[in-house]
């Protein structure tokens, strides 16, 4: 009766060990993907020959607490040419009254006002489109009102798009973490968004539209090309404008490429669990949808990859768990640990990296637990999306 048990041990321990797999490899494949990512860095940070006007647009709505840090950074550019204009989107807050107060007297800057919003029109990309029809530069950058910019990040950002001839070039920053809840949460959102599209390169040189996206955090167009396309009319109703800015000029012929600016651009999305509860339940559904291949079929079965992420960073500590009170299958438990093993081996990663304490790395399945929260509620809401006081259905 031995060697029979030996052999089903034998087995079963095989059977855990590529069951593992998914675990052990996708984190390996990820960090591939995402270390071939270029920064800007590497571009030169003298201005190019051509030097052409930048048009700064910056849409703000209700952003008091915001505003006038980023303003000022952005007035601090190096770049010779510039140009900036603060949208107050119906503000409440006295965000106007602020931003004119921090430009002082600063002749490239101003601010100005949307008046009532169009149906069909969301709010930002509303306020993008009243600034890129007051301003006169050859390049736009949108750019949102929880940024912060280094003095080089203009001047680098044009000699790249001018470099790489793109149309339209977006910078992924650095993410500012300032409370616990951002620390737990935000890496566990970025590392799915990592492990579906990879590193900058992977997205640029993707020939494939769905796997094309932009950060509306830091987003440069050509001028010529924006009114081409239509403006911001062409996702005036999309939740992730970035997104689909990315995907459609792509579709039309257009250079999309996608650069690390790690030193240069820093944002803070959220200060708060409710924050970060509400602003990417807004997105995560309504806009991801249209990341997914195979038309009908793949909005049909998102949900389901949708929750896959956190459900990932979740099962194994789940079966840990339930071995202290029940008795597990050997196999399972076996599973369950290396499965446990891989995930806090990518998450001292993850947290090495963006030099966040490591001891988050224990509390990592309540992050994805969290995490498995705001996905569903976003799936429960659909294509209804409600930021800034204001309700909106999603395309």
């Amino acid at each position: 009766m031995g060697a029979p048990r030996e052999g089903a041990r034998q087995i079963s321990t095989e059977a855990a060990i590529i069951a593992a797999l998914p675990w052990i490899l996708t984190p390996i494949v990820t960090w591939v993907r995402v270390r071939g990512s270029k920064s800007l860095d590497e571009e030169s940070g003298s201005p190019s020959p051509e030097c052409p006007l930048v048009s700064v647009v910056i849409p703000a709505r209700n952003e008091s607490h915001n505003i006038e840090r980023c303003l000022r950074s952005v007035l601090s550019s190096d770049y010779p040419r510039l140009e900036v204009i603060v949208v107050d989107d119906g503000s409440t807050d006295g965000t106007g009254a602020i931003a004119r107060r921090s430009a002082g007297s600063d002749s490239r800057a101003r601010v100005i006002e949307t008046g009532a919003l169009p149906a069909g029109w969301f709010g930002k990309q509303w306020a993008c489109e009243t600034g890129a029809r007051n301003c006169s530069g050859e390049i736009i950058l949108f750019t949102d009102a929880d940024t912060v910019h280094s003095r080089d990040l203009l001047t680098r950002s044009v000699n790249a798009m001018l470099r790489r001839n793109a149309d339209l070039f977006s910078v992924l920053g650095r993410q500012e973490l300032g409370s616990f809840w951002e620390r737990l949460i935000q890496p566990q959102v970025f590392s799915i968004m990592s492990v579906r599209y990879g590193g900058t390169e992977s997205i640029t040189r993707s020939r494939f539209v769905k796997d094309k996206i932009a950060n509306g955090q830091c987003l440069f167009v050509r001028r010529a090309t924006y009114q081409e396309l239509g403006g911001h009319s062409l996702v005036k109703s999309d939740v992730a404008e970035d997104l689909m800015l990315a995907q459609r000029y792509f579709a039309s012929g257009k250079r999309v490429v996608l650069a690390e600016g790690l030193n240069q651009l820093s944002t803070r999305m959220y200060t708060s669990l409710r924050e970060i509860v509400h602003g990417w339940g807004k997105n995560v559904f309504a806009g991801g949808r249209n990341s997914v291949p195979l038309g009908a079929l793949g909005r049909f079965v998102f949900p389901l990859l949708l929750l896959s992420g956190p459900l990932i960073g979740l099962a194994p500590a789940l079966v840990l768990a339930a071995s202290i009170f029940v008795a597990i299958p050997e196999a399972l438990l076996l599973w369950a640990m290396l499965s446990q093993a891989a995930l806090i081996v990518w998450w001292i990663y993850v947290y090495h990296s963006i030099t966040e304490p490591l001891w988050y790395v224990l509390l990592s399945p309540i992050g994805a637990a969290v995490t498995l929260y705001i996905f569903l509620r976003a799936i429960a809401r659909g294509r209804r999306v409600t930021w800034k006081d204001r309700e909106y259905v999603s395309s």
